[in-house]
């Protein structure tokens, strides 16, 4: 295979670049093609300008999620079932090529399990860190990639320049002695979020603390998402796990939404 779309999709491969390819499987204009990667316009078409709007949307989403599979479409791009009618349908298989993003948890708490099973729906590799080692087990936390017993610092030396934009990391622990050295890791990443959980009393002791260490400039510090999770009045693990996910959601789409952060008074009404 030639051409200006297969020339760019190899170089894409080539540099572990995330990079989806759409093809018209079913429907008019079998075999066209679509390549979509972030920051850049889409190369060639499915055979009408909105249909490669809508589509090109979708594989980013599919994108982000490291996601493959079959999507159903009008031939010019309609998508509701009522826009369906008496329309021929055009199927269009989305070949996503990109590591599924990763969520880092620190601390084995409650919330926990239900972060780590919101997560992992939204396509999250998921791993939970924790250095009690009577916590941090598989069996507690089925539905985790990974759990491994260890403290923040020797996890963010040895893999912290994997972490990318679309990737997250939760801190859940009120520990000092875990969730501070978590924060500093972080905030040394290149990592899309952080979001720590607690009070906002408990958060400003928290910035105390980490003051004393030497964590002051306000950049890093704006990185900070707490206390976490959008202001959705969510009391369960379940409801501020969905809060968390939003938020998370919400910030890598650049969305304007009320986070908790941005609120005052107390976190649960």
């Amino acid at each position: 295979m030639s051409g200006p779309i297969f020339d760019r999709y190899a170089a894409l491969l080539r540099e572990s670049t995330p990079v989806a390819l759409a093809t018209v499987i079913d429907g008019p204009n079998v075999g066209a093609k679509l390549l979509i990667e972030n920051g850049a316009a889409p190369l060639g078409s499915l055979g009408h300008p909105e249909l490669d709007r809508v589509v090109a949307r979708d594989a980013l989403a599919e994108l982000e999620a490291a996601r493959s599979g079959i999507r159903h479409y009008g031939p010019e791009g309609q998508t509701t079932p009522e826009d369906l009618l008496d329309q021929p349908t055009v199927r269009i298989f989305i070949e996503s090529h990109a590591p599924p993003p990763e969520m880092w948890i620190f601390g084995a708490v409650d919330f926990t399990a239900a972060l780590a099973r919101v997560a992992k729906v939204l396509g999250y590799r998921v791993t939970v860190f924790d250095a009690r080692e009577v916590f941090a087990t598989q069996r507690r936390f089925p539905m985790a990639d990974e759990v491994r017993v260890t403290w923040p610092a020797p996890v963010f030396e040895e893999r912290g320049a994997q972490l990318r934009a679309r990737d997250a990391v939760c801190i859940l622990t009120h520990d000092p002695k875990f969730d501070v050295p978590a924060v500093q890791g972080a905030l040394r990443t290149r990592v899309g979020y952080i979001g720590v959980m607690g009070s906002r009393s408990t958060h400003t002791k928290r910035m105390q603390r980490l003051a004393e260490v030497g964590v002051t400039g306000s950049d890093d510090l704006e990185r900070l998402m707490s206390p976490i999770g959008l202001d959705l009045g969510a009391r369960t693990p379940e409801e501020t796990a969905v809060s968390i996910c939003a938020e998370i959601i919400a910030r890598r789409t650049g969305r304007d939404v009320p986070s908790l952060r941005s609120g005052t008074g107390a976190i649960h009404s």
